[in-house]
């Protein structure tokens, strides 16, 4: 079973997520764990405060290395691999997703950006891997751990309902979807095209393939 701890300020947020569909199944399944952590219960101070000013200034808050130090002091086994949401990180693809999802035996501590980023001295001495799903400047890291966990789990065998989707989608090869349709045959002039209907699966074959190559 793939072991999951995800580390963030907004716990709500990503048990949204993964209380519902497919990743939901995936954990009543015992296919894998997902444990939610709120990073404040490792901050010492009073105020439960996670974030403080850079030194030599600048605008914004940095995440502080001390209650992610202690939050992984907790939580980390031998087998941990510890991960950062990061737009400095890897661009995150589906052949990554495939290797992460090979181990059964996995943990990956997942921690969730927020503000300007974090201390450097965690991506310095407490991280094993950062990725980004984008180019692009999000609100906080829940999003991309969502990204990660989704597209882990669903690669694991028993999660999906039907696993022949998993080897035809897109990015498991280069050839892109075919366009594809379902009832009504009809609709405000629409139609499904005709060869799709006739029965015949080596020309509905060929014809996917064609496609396929055209949207390319």
């Amino acid at each position: 079973m793939i072991h999951f701890d995800i580390v963030t300020i907004f716990p709500e947020v990503i048990s949204a997520y993964t209380n519902s569909s497919i990743i939901k199944r995936a954990q009543e399944k015992q296919l894998v764990k997902i444990n939610i952590h709120n990073l404040r219960n490792w901050a010492k101070d009073k105020h439960k405060s996670v974030d403080d000013k850079p030194y030599g200034g600048g605008p914004g808050m940095l995440m502080k290395i001390e209650p992610i130090f202690n939050c992984l002091k907790d939580l980390k086994k031998e087998n941990s691999i510890v991960i950062l949401t990061s737009p400095k990180g890897e661009k995150l693809t589906q052949k990554k997703l495939k290797e992460l999802s090979q181990d059964t035996n996995a943990h990956y501590i997942i921690l969730c950006g927020h503000y300007e980023g974090f201390d450097q001295r965690i991506h310095d001495y407490l991280v094993d891997y950062e990725y980004s799903i984008g180019d692009y400047v999000l609100s906080g890291g829940e999003l991309p751990a969502l990204v990660l966990v989704d597209g882990i789990t669903r690669l694991i065998p028993g999660v999906l309902g039907n696993e022949e989707s998993l080897v035809s989608e897109t990015f498991n090869s280069d050839i892109p979807d075919y366009p594809q349709y379902t009832k009504p045959e009809e609709f405000n002039g629409w139609k499904v095209p005709d060869i799709l209907l006739s029965g015949n699966h080596k020309e509905i074959k060929e014809w996917r393939e064609n496609m396929s190559k055209m949207s390319k």
